[in-house]
């Protein structure tokens, strides 16, 4: 599993306005952290030029679509909150291997009978792995369109890459800060006499 390092290359405007909102809205209240997502995928949408991009959850076996953006000339190919089993999603393929992480067009993978069916075609999938920082994957970083797109580079993944790390440390950081606030609303008065009785 590729993770994207710092240093590997220079950031670029996007890549700065990428970061910009994701690492700054860490430690901002829930309202911006939630008014974050939606620019910072369409941000990637755009620059990608892909149909749509989402942040899936695996959850109990299954893959919930946490965060969508699509294309405004495209129908709703997929809704958040819809989920659909784990094994029969891409995103399980490439977090596990079976998928490069990068496909110009899915029709010409070996493979690809054997792919999970889709109620809509895919012919150009970006894919990552989300990883927290205790090692756990939290779920994926996606991007695809209906149609094969034979622009689409290393560099591109890259970015995704990118994204899908800061996008981890914002998930982190809200874990954090959700732990905390639980932790501060703890009682340690002890019980009085009554209740220790019963």
């Amino acid at each position: 599993m590729t993770l994207f390092h710092e240093h590997d290359y220079a950031p670029d405007a996007f890549e700065v306005r990428v970061s910009e909102l994701l690492v700054a809205t860490a430690d901002g209240g829930d309202a911006l952290i939630n008014d974050s997502v939606p620019e910072v995928l369409k941000l990637l949408r755009e620059h990608l030029r892909m149909d749509v991009v989402f942040v899936s959850e695996f959850v109990d076996g299954r893959r919930v679509f946490r965060h969508v953006n699509t294309a405004p000339d495209r129908p709703s190919l997929i809704a958040a909150n819809e989920s659909a089993p784990l094994e029969q999603s891409f995103c399980q393929r490439v977090v596990d291997g079976r998928l490069p992480g990068l496909v110009q067009d899915v029709a010409k993978l070996p493979d690809f009978d054997q792919l999970p069916a889709t109620p809509f075609p895919v012919g150009a999938h970006l894919s990552v792995p989300i990883v927290l920082n205790d090692g756990r994957v939290y779920g994926t970083l996606c991007c695809f369109s209906t149609g094969a797109n034979p622009a689409l580079a290393q560099r591109d993944l890259k970015k995704l890459e990118m994204s899908a790390l800061l996008a981890a440390r914002r998930i982190d950081a809200d874990r954090t800060r959700e732990t905390d606030k639980v932790t501060a609303a703890w009682s340690l008065e002890p019980q009085d006499d009554r209740s220790r009785a019963r």
